[in-house]
């Protein structure tokens, strides 16, 4: 444990878990907890619960769960004890000296080594560009007509003439080759040793959302290739879950983002007070980011390249926002190649007109599609007609199918009815109207006996959650030792430890563990879904039922270990007694 379980407990208790996640995703009461759409993968139904009495979540649909640490650990990508540090200073805290294990020490270490380092890289390269080294690459960035203020904002820098300079700066400055390597600032050959990759080239810092510097993309000064050369993945950087800027744009408050291809459209429209601007790193365009734009909007303006692979790259971002749930529309850049260009020659109140008018994305998509189409040949014009009616098929809400196909025959003069009949013709032949489905036979719906144990452990736990009272009906029968996964057995000593003091903090419980996957595991057994149940009596029988379940498996757990163990024969002597008790005995839930 990072710090004393005491000042984790004070902590977690003075961060309201509702006010906190408030601040991230838009939550309505609905019952006795809060809903709203999961900020960890893409949905368009609320299935994201958070308990205010638990002091928990929970999401439904991809299972992730935790408590106020877990949220932020996941949500800003922090470990543990920044975490406690984070949301310590929100409550005021002060915080003793953290108590660290060998491996958390050395883990953590390690993390604020690598975040150490790419920090001193960046300052060396700050300096470089600002030093008669780095008048290649300012004389470059003032062509490009950036301010001194903008180039301050971004951090931007230079790589010297050689890939030595920065190593040796580095391990001047204390850090080992083995570190350099591992932070993906140089590389070693047998020939020339430890060498930076990064040389004569202008440098981007890559910030995570909290402004660390994680990595670095390098603009080549002159013919060389790559043009740009990018960070390779490090334990501090994942291409895939980062984009350039958001660090800035999340905070622009302009109920949009707009996303770019490159370093320098980012900047050149921040620049200009297009502060909403991001950009993917060096790789196409992910799921993950477009999770990642989903926490801080619905809306995603798309700012690529008016060329023919900037229109590819359009298409296929249109694709995943669409299916991360994100409302997309394109700005039209022509006749000019990018943002950069465009508030060159035409200026930003242009371009904020041209934001003003993006189009909406299915609308791209028909338009690109339709310049591969002879229009006056009426065979090529009823070919596109019909592609025209497969994209329609790709919605999945009728209502959205259908304000879509009305404004696509208004707008191409296709008869509203003969675009129906299209359409459905597509959705039989490409399987967009699946056939109805037999239900699943009793025998394919059984689960495995293991998890059939298992479910029966986190429904107990859950429903002594829910009813404390009950703990002291079936104490008498079942312990901890009868919970036969390692996790949830820990689970249950601290909850039935805190059940005997009167006590129930199932957040706190959460905290024990350091892991996510640990954490969002022991959150899933407060969270279980209970029979949906009428009467007293089916809801008694369904308790008995589960108690008995959970001592039943334990009995067979430990018959199955009999042996020299002295431990697995005591469970068995006292599982079989208990199990004859439960077998003659009601459990009332007054």
């Amino acid at each position: 444990m990072y710090y004393s379980e005491e000042i984790v407990e004070e902590v977690r208790m003075r961060n309201d878990i509702v006010d906190v996640v408030s601040g991230y995703v838009k939550l309505q009461k609905k019952g006795s907890s809060y809903w709203g759409l999961c900020p960890f993968h893409n949905e368009k139904s609320p299935s994201f619960s958070v308990s205010d009495t638990r002091q928990m979540y929970h999401c439904f649909g991809c299972g992730a769960g935790g408590n106020v640490f877990t949220f932020l650990m996941k949500y800003e990508n922090y470990s543990f004890p920044e975490a406690v540090r984070a949301l310590a200073e929100r409550a005021g805290v002060a915080l003793p000296e953290p108590e660290y294990s060998e491996e958390a020490r050395r883990r953590e270490n390690r993390r604020a080594r690598l975040l150490e380092v790419c920090k001193e890289a960046a300052t060396y390269f700050y300096f470089m560009l600002r030093s008669p080294q780095g008048t290649t690459g300012l004389q470059y960035l003032k062509k490009r007509e950036l301010t001194d203020e903008t180039m301050k904002k971004f951090g931007l820098g230079y790589a010297g003439k050689n890939g030595a300079q920065l190593v040796e700066y580095l391990r001047k400055k204390g850090f080992e080759d083995q570190l350099i390597k591992e932070a993906g600032l140089a590389n070693f050959s047998e020939r020339h040793g430890l060498l930076s990759q990064f040389w004569n080239r202008v440098m981007f810092p890559i910030q995570d959302i909290n402004h660390r510097v994680i990595g670095f993309g390098g603009r080549v000064m002159g013919e060389g290739e790559p043009k740009y050369l990018n960070s390779p993945e490090t334990p501090i950087f994942d291409k895939r879950r980062n984009l350039y800027g958001l660090n800035f744009a999340r905070r622009a408050g302009s109920g949009n983002l707009i996303l770019c291809e490159g370093y320098m459209d980012v900047i050149a429209m921040h620049q200009a007070g297009f502060t909403q601007a991001v950009a993917s790193l060096g790789t196409a365009f992910t799921s993950e980011q477009a999770s990642l734009l989903r926490r801080y909007t619905d809306n995603v303006l798309l700012a690529y390249d008016s060329d023919g692979a900037g229109v590819k790259a359009a298409l296929r971002g249109i694709g995943i926002l669409r299916e991360a749930g994100l409302t997309a529309r394109v700005i039209d850049m022509r006749p000019y190649k990018d943002p950069d260009e465009f508030m060159k020659n035409l200026g930003k109140e242009a371009f904020g007109e041209r934001i003003a008018k993006a189009e909406n994305s299915f609308f791209f998509e028909i338009r690109i599609m339709e310049a591969g189409y002879d229009m006056e040949d009426p065979e090529s014009k009823t070919r596109f007609h019909r592609e025209i009616a497969r994209k329609l098929c790709e919605f999945k809400e009728e209502v959205e199918r259908e304000n879509y196909l009305q404004a696509v025959a208004e707008k191409y003069h296709i008869g509203t009815e003969q675009l129906r009949r299209l359409v459905l013709s597509a959705a039989v032949a490409t399987g967009g109207a699946e056939p109805a489905r037999r239900p699943r036979t009793t025998a394919s719906r059984k689960s495995s006996p293991e998890e059939g144990a298992k479910k029966s452990q986190r429904l107990l736990i859950t429903w002594i959650t829910d009813e404390p009272s009950l703990y002291e009906k079936i104490k008498g029968y079942i312990t901890p030792e009868d919970f036969t996964e390692e996790l949830y057995r820990k689970v249950a000593e601290k909850l039935f430890l805190d059940l005997e003091k009167g006590e129930l903090r199932p957040a706190g419980i959460i905290s024990m563990f350091e892991e996510e996957n640990d954490q969002r595991e022991a959150a899933a057994l407060f969270n279980t879904s209970l029979p949906k149940l009428e009467t007293k009596q089916e809801k008694e029988k369904a308790f008995h039922d589960i108690v008995f379940s959970v001592k039943k498996n334990s009995y067979e757990y430990y018959t199955a270990r009999l042996g020299a163990d002295m431990t697995a024969l005591n469970q068995v002597i006292a599982g079989k007694k208990a199990l004859e008790e439960l077998a003659k005995t009601h459990i009332s839930l007054d």
